[in-house]
């Protein structure tokens, strides 16, 4: 008779213990000590310091409007217009096949020249009347450059986590408000997207935590953001270990913290969800 094999002890499983988290917590320490008492590393977290305003900027206000641009794009796919649903698959595939470094460097050296061009073509007859002047292609910053390409990358991929969560809502409910009367901005404001909502947070906010470790591309353009700063002080310095540690420390901790964030925020919702519906499903 063989042994059966044991079950895993679920109990155990639900409180493991997180290591790992300890194990960062150390090593955020140590160089958090570094910091503070080494002054190689004091000097180059003041410096590298003065990009992260920068990169907070960049990713929240590109994730801001990639944010909008993907719930517009996700209305349009799941709209009863086949010309919309088109449009909005076409955008949604094509964006997704580009890599976002390739993506900034079309938006800033072709999208910008571009768009300067037919700016100018369109506003000909006031630059040629004196009552404007014309526009350079210097005129659009390198900064706002790159808020648009994250913002066109992202859009594609979060119209999707959108496009998902509308879809896992009940059409019972749906049903249930065209009964009473509710038109269809109202059906999707009141009833759909509260409930997908719920869905839509955990991979919104992977999004988020990708759109800042995302936003050191933005260093290839030139924009003085957190990658940026360190590069010029590593090139001048040649201090790569030191430079780039403090780099990959501020990083670890605007991500990691978000992520635990958002973990807090599941939990959370999944226990108000279970005290809606009458306890923990079994």
């Amino acid at each position: 008779m063989t042994d059966q094999p044991h079950a895993p002890d679920t109990s155990s499983t639900r409180k493991d213990f997180p290591w790992w988290l300890l194990a960062a917590g150390a090593i955020a320490l140590f160089l958090a000590i570094q910091i503070a008492v080494n002054d190689l590393y004091s000097q180059i977290f003041t410096i590298v310091s003065k990009g992260i305003w920068i990169t907070i900027f960049v990713t929240l206000v590109g994730f801001g409007c990639a944010t909008l641009l993907g719930l517009l794009l996700a209305v349009m796919g799941l709209s009863g217009s086949l010309v919309l649903r088109q449009i909005a698959r076409f955008y949604v595939e094509i964006i997704r096949g580009i890599p976002i470094l390739v993506l900034l460097f079309y938006i800033a050296f072709v999208g910008a020249p571009g768009f300067v061009l037919g700016w100018n073509a369109l506003m000909s007859p006031l630059i040629e009347a004196g009552l404007m002047e014309e526009m350079l292609v210097r005129d659009v910053s390198l900064l706002w450059r790159a808020i648009i390409a994250l913002t066109i990358g992202y859009s594609a991929f979060i119209s999707e986590v959108f496009r998902a969560g509308i879809l896992s809502v009940d059409e019972g409910q749906v049903e249930a408000a065209k009964a009473l009367g509710l038109g269809p901005w109202h059906r999707f404001r009141f009833i759909v997207l509260p409930q997908a909502i719920r869905t839509i947070l955990p991979p919104l906010g992977n999004d988020f935590i990708a759109m800042i470790k995302d936003s050191s591309l933005v260093s290839v353009l030139g924009v003085a953001d957190l990658t940026q700063m360190g590069k010029v002080y590593a090139s001048g310095s040649f201090r790569f270990f030191e430079t780039y540690s403090v780099v990959a420390y501020v990083y670890l901790l605007l991500t990691v913290g978000l992520s635990l964030a958002l973990r807090a925020l599941e939990k959370r919702l999944r226990r108000s969800e279970e005290e809606r519906s009458g306890g923990p499903k079994q």
